[in-house]
């Protein structure tokens, strides 16, 4: 007789341990790639957090550099306001110190016999009003006012009889130029 020897049991168990240990593999696999992924996000995470931390600190440097930027910019327009007021004064200073020269000089070249009745001064134009009792003493003031520094030849604008008949009344302009010794004399004794 023979005998039959069922190896069917055999390899359905083999089989069995064959898909037992496939699944088990599946699951590693599957348990090592979710491992790796949480890892890798977790790497991600703490490089964007560390990303976010520079960030924020540069914004936090720029918003300090505008404010600096902007302190900077009204230090500027304070310091320009102060140069044009420093220039203006300096400007006032300087015509300042030319009327004083001005007058002074007048008052030295005065002729004799000649009495000034208004004098005014328009930017550099100076307009004179004197009288005097003769022609001679006319010529004789215009030549002194051409003779002195800073001022240019006058021109005779008028000249009338006085009312009272005490001489002739004169009228010149002359115009102002700027005394560079006076100037620079100026500066230094500031």
């Amino acid at each position: 007789m023979s005998m039959t020897i069922n190896l069917l049991p055999w390899r359905e168990a083999k089989r069995e341990r064959q898909t037992r240990k496939f699944y088990l593999w599946i699951a590693f696999m599957l348990l090592a790639g979710v491992l790796i992924g949480l890892l890798t996000a977790q790497y991600y995470q703490h490089q964007l957090a560390a990303q976010q931390q520079r960030n924020a600190y540069i914004s936090e440097h720029i918003v300090r550099l505008n404010t600096d930027i902007e302190g900077v910019s009204r230090y500027q327009d304070d310091a320009g306001r102060l140069a044009e007021q420093l220039a203006v004064f300096q400007t006032l200073q300087s015509e300042r110190l030319l009327t004083i020269q001005l007058f002074n000089d007048v008052a030295e070249s005065v002729a004799n016999g000649v009495i000034y009745q208004q004098l005014s001064k328009s930017g550099n134009n100076i307009s004179a009003t004197a009288v005097a009792a003769s022609e001679r003493q006319v010529s004789e003031q215009l030549r002194r006012i051409a003779a002195l520094p800073g001022l240019g030849v006058p021109s005779l604008s008028a000249v009338e009889s006085d009312q009272q008949g005490a001489g002739r009344v004169f009228r010149f302009n002359v115009e102002q130029t700027a005394l560079e010794h006076l100037d620079s004399g100026e500066e230094t004794a500031l």
